[in-house]
């Protein structure tokens, strides 16, 4: 990556979203982070506009699948990749979450920070190389 890459992540576990915010940033990635889908939206309606965005499905509020119904109803981020994290790992949810527009989804039960930062930086080179 020559210029660094902008992630949102945004998680209602502040222990995640922390450790997460630390292995990004030591990858090279410049890392914004929020605990809630409200929040992000504000955010995002006010014209932040990261490169990627990590997003838990289970939060309080508006949870993921509801922010990514907003992000494509307002075309809030059309250029942003979206790729889920999160513990719900039945099909009908990645089926669901990509309805909806997550462009990947990972389930966090399954990676380790380090797996979860090398699957995301494979799907920004994909999306560089199309």
């Amino acid at each position: 990556m020559d210029e660094k890459k902008k992630i949102f992540i945004i998680d209602d576990d502040t222990f995640l979203l922390d450790m997460y915010t630390l292995k990004f940033r030591e990858k090279g990635f410049e890392v914004e982070s929020s605990t809630s889908g409200e929040d992000a939206l504000n955010r995002f309606r006010k014209g932040y506009k990261p490169d990627v965005i990590l997003f838990d499905v289970v939060m309080p509020g508006v949870d993921g699948l509801e922010m990514l119904e907003v992000i494509q109803k307002e075309n809030l981020l059309p250029d942003t990749l979206l790729i889920a994290l999160s513990n719900q790992g039945e099909d009908r949810d990645i089926e669901l979450a990509k309805e909806r527009g997550a462009d990947d989804y990972i389930v966090k039960a399954n990676m380790i920070p380090s797996e979860v930062l090398d699957i995301v930086s494979k799907v920004i080179d994909e999306r560089l190389s199309k």
